[in-house]
């Protein structure tokens, strides 16, 4: 069996807090024996649990490595028992080029699970986390947005799982994270997904939506920021209580919950985010751009809801995802 080849250049279990890299060594064009250098932090304090908090799983999606820089700048060992392993750009070869895939190998680190030791560069990321940190951890928090084509409501989210036990332990600390959303989120894509290699292994994981556009806003670095926070007292990892505001419940329990567009065009927005749409109420409308005189083409929501998600780009092709309606519980 292949080895694999990142080596950390901090020790994963000595007391105290470490700043560092995950080596990973890549030969290329402009460095023959050179690395991949992805950045990491060990805080440790004693015995205790472990929580592993990741960003930029898409290099494009910024609240979670604004906030977990932030962490690691300002956490210190004796503001903890246990241990937290930060790692603020996952994919940090996406990270660097500001894209959702790796400019690498175009792999996607949400779809490359459980990775290959001896694969692409991501393959190897994907089974370092998999063999490695993952094991180590007892709850994983991993950071997400929309990144440059979709545009969210800020929320926590947790999936259903077939262990019930498993499911109610991670449902309980979305809510620690307090989103102003909170949803039980049907994934429509999850062959090779982080979440699904950390929920397969029995832990406790929690993920997020918290804006989009492939940028940051104060609001959603502040509830990346206090939600990261909430998750480590939930934990029992970090002091104090639980910071906790009202959050709406959402669920997206099928696929009449997604809207896709079938025609190339310009997207215009009927309904806005957070916005409560009916079922068979049109929520865009696509308008031709090669020639006028042709009236737009009207997509409506499956079902009754929330407006959670949309497109963010003013262009649109077929096959991409418009609009997402979550049901409010």
């Amino acid at each position: 069996m292949p080895t694999n080849p990142i080596v950390p250049t901090i020790e994963l279990d000595a007391d105290g807090k470490q700043h560092g890299f995950l080596r990973l060594p890549y030969s290329r064009d402009d460095s023959a024996w050179g690395s991949v250098m992805i950045p990491i932090t060990v805080i440790k304090n004693g015995s205790g649990p472990t929580a592993l908090l990741t960003g930029a799983n898409h290099g494009d999606e910024y609240e979670g490595p604004i906030a977990l820089q932030d962490l690691a700048l300002n956490l210190e060992a004796q503001d903890i028992s246990g241990r937290v392993i930060i790692v603020p750009a996952m994919n940090y070869p996406a990270f660097r080029a500001g894209s959702r895939t790796s400019p690498i190998d175009r792999g996607n680190m949400n779809r490359s699970f459980p990775g290959k030791p001896d694969g692409t560069v991501t393959e190897k990321i994907a089974d370092f986390f998999q063999t490695v940190l993952v094991p180590l951890a007892d709850i994983v928090l991993d950071f997400h947005s929309g990144g440059k084509t979709l545009d969210f409501v800020p929320f926590a989210s947790a999936h259903v799982l077939e262990n019930k036990q498993q499911q109610e332990a991670c449902t309980a600390a979305v809510r620690a994270f307090n989103a102003p959303y909170t949803t039980i989120m049907l994934e429509i894509d999850n062959v090779g997904m982080y979440d699904t290699a950390v929920e397969d292994q029995g832990k406790v994981f929690v993920t997020t939506e918290l804006g989009g556009g492939g940028t940051s806003t104060a609001r959603s670095v502040a509830i990346a920021k206090k939600g990261v926070r909430n998750v480590l007292k939930h934990a029992g990892i970090l002091d104090g209580e639980v910071e906790l505001e009202p959050s709406v419940s959402l669920d997206m329990p099928d696929g009449d919950c997604f809207v896709f567009c079938e025609d190339d065009g310009m997207i215009e927005p009927v309904a806005d985010l957070g916005e409560t749409v009916e079922q068979g109420q049109v929520v865009a409308r696509v308008w031709p751009t090669d020639r006028t005189g042709n009236p737009p083409i009207e997509y409506r929501a499956g079902r009754s809801g929330v407006l959670a998600a949309r497109h963010f780009p003013g262009l649109v092709k077929a096959g991409d995802c418009l609009a997402v309606v979550a049901v409010e519980v």
